[in-house]
Parts: C-alpha cells; sequence; structure tokens
C-alpha cells in the first residue's frame, strides 16, 4: 500500500505539470503542434502503474481538462478514456516494445486522438481544423521516449528511496 502512495504522489504531479504545461501561451501556428501532455502522462502510467491511472482517473482528469482549456464539456473526457482504455487493453505487450516501437504505438493512440477530436469538432458544428492540426501526434511520438525517462527515472528513483528507508 505504501508503494502506491508514491505512486499516486507522483502521479498527482505529472499531472499537474502536463495541465499546467498545456496552458502555456504559444503563438498560433505553434499552439496547434504543442503535444497533448496529458494524454502522454495517462499513457505512460496506463503502461508502467495502471492502478495508479484508470479509466475513472482519465474521465475525472479529461473534464478537469475541458474546464481548463475551455473546450466542449465532456470531449476531453471521451477521449482521454478512449486512450486509457486503448493503452490498458495492449498493455502487456506494449511494455515489453523498445521505446521506439512504443513511441509508433503512441503515434497510433494520438492519432486515434486526432481523429475522434476532428469527429467531435465536425458534429458539434465547427470548421474544419488547419493542417498543423495533424502534425500533433508526431510531436507526440517524438516527445513520448523523453516523457517515458523522465517519468520512469523519478519511479525509480522514489523506489529505491522507499528501500533504503525500509532498510
Amino acid at each position: 500500500m505504501r508503494s502506491l502512495r508514491g505512486s499516486y504522489r507522483l502521479f498527482l504531479i505529472s499531472v499537474a505539470v502536463a495541465l499546467l504545461l498545456t496552458l502555456l501561451p504559444l503563438p498560433t501556428w505553434l499552439a496547434v503542434m504543442k503535444p497533448m501532455s496529458l494524454a502522454l502522462v495517462l499513457a505512460y502510467f496506463a503502461l508502467e502503474a495502471p492502478e495508479v491511472a484508470g479509466l475513472g482517473h482519465a474521465f475525472v482528469l479529461g473534464l478537469i481538462a475541458d474546464v481548463f482549456y475551455g473546450g466542449l464539456l465532456g470531449e476531453h473526457a471521451l477521449r482521454m478514456v478512449i486512450l486509457v482504455y486503448l493503452t490498458l487493453r495492449f498493455r502487456h505487450r506494449l511494455r515489453f516494445f523498445p521505446i521506439w516501437q512504443q513511441a509508433g504505438a503512441i503515434f497510433a493512440l494520438l492519432l486515434n486522438d486526432r481523429v475522434l477530436d476532428l469527429w467531435i469538432r465536425l458534429m458539434s458544428g465547427s470548421s474544419w481544423p488547419p493542417l498543423l492540426f495533424w502534425l500533433t501526434p508526431i510531436v507526440g511520438m517524438t516527445a513520448w521516449p523523453w516523457v517515458f525517462l523522465l517519468l520512469d527515472g523519478l519511479r525509480l528513483r522514489r523506489r529505491q528511496a522507499q528501500r533504503e528507508r525500509s532498510a
């Protein structure tokens, strides 16, 4: 139970940082290429600590993202639940892929997220997004190894500190 508490703390801090990074103002042409950092954090924890990042957490965090970003209420919630579900569904295969193959799988997950976003936009009567809208999965794929290594290093350091305290 103690290990779960530490993982949950890291999860909450990572989600808070991801939400704040997404709120950073960028020029319009660059903002559409910003990686979906919340999706990357949720995908990492769904892969490495599924007891912490489940479908319920994805739904609640998606609703929080909807409120933060001022979008259609439930849009991010739906997208994050689908992303976490697919990650959990293929978790046992993805965990043993090399990091470059995991990045390819993250690309597919983020591309699916973009298709869902496009579908929601078109159903709500919004205009067709710019072409740069489709670069986000590529940016997320290139950011995945760095996100994975950073969060994995933090989890490993936390586990080592717990072992030293208990010894």
